[in-house]
This record gives C-alpha cells, structure tokens and sequence, in this order.
C-alpha cells in the first residue's frame, strides 16, 4: 500500500485529496501547522496527522527517516491575491523559501515523487482564453510570482538530482465533497461562491459585485470553476503518470466552459431558492475579463475528465456544505 505525504493536508482541496487518496487505499501522512487548515478535516482513524511546519528541516528529515514515502503532495501555501501584495516577504518566504526546504529534503532522503499544487495566476493578463500551458507565464502579484518560482524551481530540481513532479495549475477550485462531509473553509473567505452562499445565509453583509462593463455577455468577469473533487482526482492520476516513469510537466485543471459573475448568482438563487444579497461596485484593479482553462493536455495525457461540469451542481454541494457548517458553529 503506497504512503503518501500530504503537506498541508488539513485545508481546503488537501482536505479533499486526503479523502480521496484513503478511499483510493492509500496510506496517509498529513503535515500541517493548522494555521489556514482545521484538524477536523482530517479523520485521523484513516490518516495520520502531524502538526508541523513544512519549513522545519528537523521535522522533515525526521519524518523521512522514520518511514519511506512514495510521493508527496504539496498544498501548503498563502493564496490571498491582495495580501500578498501588500506583505510579500510573507509569501516569499512560506510558498518559495519552505518549498525549496522541502525539495532539499526529499534529495537528500531520495524521496519522491512531488505532485505540487500551483496557479492559473502564474500567467498574470491573458493573451488568449482558454488558456493553455503554452501561454506566457507573466505573474502580476507576488502571489503569482511565488507559485511561478516554484514551478522553475522544480524544472532545476529535476535536472539537476532527477527529481519529477506535475505542478497542477488550478484556475477557481469551487465545491465541496458530494458525501457534505468536508467543504470549503477560509478566513478570510474570499471565494465568490461561499460569498455568495454566506450572503443568503446572512452571514455576511451582501455580497460585491466588482464590474459591470466588462467585454462579457453580461458584463461581468467570466472564470472557471472546477470542482475540488475533480481536482483531487486529477491529483491521483498525476501520481499515477509520474509512477510510471512519466517526465516532469504542468497541467492546467479547468472545466473549460467559464460562468459570469452573474450566472453564478443566479445559480445560487436557483439552488438555495433564494434571493442573493449583492451591490454593485466598481471594478478591481487587475481583474481579467476572462480567465477560463484549456485542459485538454490533462485530460488527453493523464486521461483526467471532470465529473461534475456543471454549475449548479457545484452550487448544490457548496450549499449542502454551508448549511451543515452553519449548524455545526
């Protein structure tokens, strides 16, 4: 039975690769320093939980010394667009300095595969939509630039010690777990879907609406949702490639079609029946007017096809999700 090191495995789509990786017959080893993630993701009768930081040399030669791995998932990193913006040390220093910790770790103990979770915001401004993985890569923010960074960093590695990876570029992870077990939890949330759902709920003040003169059919910004549970399947099936003796790459995970701003309120109203507090305003500095993924690559090479496409059913398993944590806090 494979073992598997899952670094920041106590989050958001690491939570739901966790799952997905013991259904699979996996064994399991969760890093995490619980300060983005909730231990309560991790069902620790199936998998084992260390609360560490992937940046502590000491604690990862001691876990790779006490057992042998057969890969490693990386999701651990900051992913606020504007933070990193106005505190870039901060994730220079947790998404490029403690991943170049890690690689070092993996080389010295002879560890991998590495499976690393990246960014369509490694491409910065479209040139051209659907994206594909021979777009430009021209990051805007730190945030992007950091993922970018690492992404060369793991091209060097595989040169230079015969490291192999897949980063896997996520253009807007959405969605929950189907079984409504584990969902999406952020704080701060800045995801347009929970927004929206948390807005309904009146959880929040209602929701913002950044734009509406956009070059879109509605006016509003145009993205590309794919569903964490597809997201982790294509996880599995990087795993799969890079296990058999496949080359070092990057593929773009999208769903391909892409929802306005606007369509996905209405998706809301439709699933939960009710009205989505919002108010107009301005736009935001550095919003694409469009960003949706080319994924034919990923779905040509690894044999990858997103099970769930469809807008409302990722609104459905968000909203089952929501509602359950509501009553759970």
């Amino acid at each position: 039975m494979p073992k598997l090191l899952v670094i920041g495995g106590a989050g958001y789509i690491g939570g739901h690769m966790v799952s997905q990786l013991v259904k699979a017959g996996h064994h399991v080893v969760v890093l995490d320093d619980l300060s983005t993630g909730f231990q309560t993701a991790i069902d620790e009768s199936h998998a084992q939980l260390v609360v560490g930081d992937v940046g502590d040399r000491n604690l990862l030669n001691a876990l790779f010394k006490a057992d042998r791995y057969d890969g490693v998932l990386h999701f651990a990193s900051l992913i606020q667009v504007g933070e990193s913006v106005v505190k870039p040390a901060r994730y220079y220093r947790s998404n490029v300095a403690n991943t170049l910790t890690l690689l070092e770790a993996m080389v010295e103990h002879d560890v991998g595969p590495l499976i690393f979770s990246s960014t369509a915001a490694v491409f910065g401004e479209p040139e051209y939509s659907p994206i594909d993985e021979a777009h430009r890569q021209a990051p805007i923010n730190p945030y992007g630039a950091s993922k970018y960074m690492v992404e060369r960093m793991l091209e060097d590695f595989d040169h230079a010690y015969g490291l192999k990876s897949v980063a896997l570029r996520y253009f807007n992870a959405a969605g929950a777990d189907p079984s409504g077990q584990i969902g999406e939890r952020h704080d701060p949330e800045t995801h347009l879907i929970p927004l929206a759902l948390h807005a309904v709920l009146g959880a929040r003040p209602p929701l913002k609406v950044f734009g509406r003169d956009y070059p879109t059919p509605d006016g509003t910004c145009v993205r590309d949702y794919i569903h964490v549970t597809d997201l982790a399947e294509a996880h599995l099936r990087a795993l799969e490639y890079l296990w058999a003796g496949k080359p070092t790459t990057r593929f773009n995970l999208g769903n391909g079609n892409g929802f306005s701003v606007q369509e996905v309120l209405n998706a809301v109203e439709r699933v939960t029946g009710q009205r989505v507090p919002y108010e107009d305003a301005p736009r935001r500095g550095g919003d694409p007017a469009n960003l949706v993924a080319d994924s034919r690559a990923a779905k040509s090479v690894l044999g990858w096809c997103p099970q769930y496409g469809e807008l409302d059913t990722i609104v459905e398993h968000a909203w089952a999700w929501e509602q359950k944590r509501v009553k759970l806090t």
